[in-house]
């Protein structure tokens, strides 16, 4: 089972909530923490779906997945929807959290405040390299990767984050995995071979990057007069490329006409 695969489910749905929905409720979260911090008590399903970027009917749809309906006139209650969205996704208690991996994305993973305010406790971190091994950060002290096992089993870790070179990646999935984790989030560039019954949830940046600068390119190709720096057929004194590449000087429309 690759990566990104997710348990079978009956109708698509874990639960009796949609994955779709599943998928959406951390945004919605997201949405109303913010609004929280604003003061806002109540909100209503327009405000929320703007805020979210869905549209109000497929929000109150969601919503109603898990018993929330709002008020009429009203709209919904800050604080008891984010009880409501926090306990359908499990954040109602702390998850232990192994981060594999000391380097610089495993270092900014670890220093992120956000995990505790969200319900992850980031227990442990581990590495390879003696010269990371034993160092401190973010509280803790990073242990050699092969406490992998006695780690999970001590502090129970319920999630492993993989933050290691592609190489090792595998081989790592396949030790959390064997250990008894069950949930892995993958930062490295690689697709993962996980059992059934393993979800895996996989960040690539590079991928995210390269999909925006797809969408650039696409806008910058309805406005001709931009073209980006390093562009094909534009050089940095001005003049224009041949098809073999080399430069050939602008002429302007004067100096044309004269000629």
């Amino acid at each position: 089972m690759h990566e990104n695969a997710m348990p079978s489910e009956a109708n698509g749905q874990a639960d009796g909530i949609p994955e779709a929905t599943v998928a959406r409720l951390p945004v919605y979260l997201r949405a109303l923490y913010g609004l929280a911090e604003r003061g806002i008590s109540t909100v209503a399903s327009e405000e929320l779906a703007a805020a979210a970027g869905v549209n109000s009917a497929k929000l109150r749809k969601d919503l109603s997945h898990l018993g929330s309906y709002g008020i009429r006139g009203v709209g919904y209650d800050v604080d008891y929807l984010i009880y409501q969205v926090s306990r359908t996704l499990g954040l109602t208690q702390d998850w232990p959290v192994v981060i594999v991996g000391a380097g610089n994305l495993g270092r900014a993973l670890a220093n992120y405040g956000g995990f505790v305010s969200r319900g992850f406790t980031i227990s442990a971190m581990l590495d390879s390299d003696p010269a990371i091994v034993g160092s401190r950060i973010a509280r803790l002290t990073v242990r050699h990767v092969d406490e992998l096992e006695a780690v999970v089993a001590r502090h129970k870790v319920a999630i492993g984050v993989i933050a290691t070179p592609a190489g090792s990646a595998q081989a790592v999935c396949d030790r959390l995995v064997s250990a008894g984790v069950t949930s892995i989030l993958n930062f490295a560039p690689l697709v993962l071979n996980v059992p059934e019954g393993v979800d895996v949830r996989k960040v690539d940046l590079s991928i995210e990057l390269q999909i925006l600068a797809f969408h650039a390119q696409r806008r910058s190709a309805a406005r001709p007069e931009f073209q980006p720096a390093g562009a094909p057929g534009r050089s940095r004194g001005g003049n224009a490329r041949t098809a073999d590449g080399r430069s050939r000087p602008q002429v302007s429309p004067e100096l044309a006409a004269q000629g």
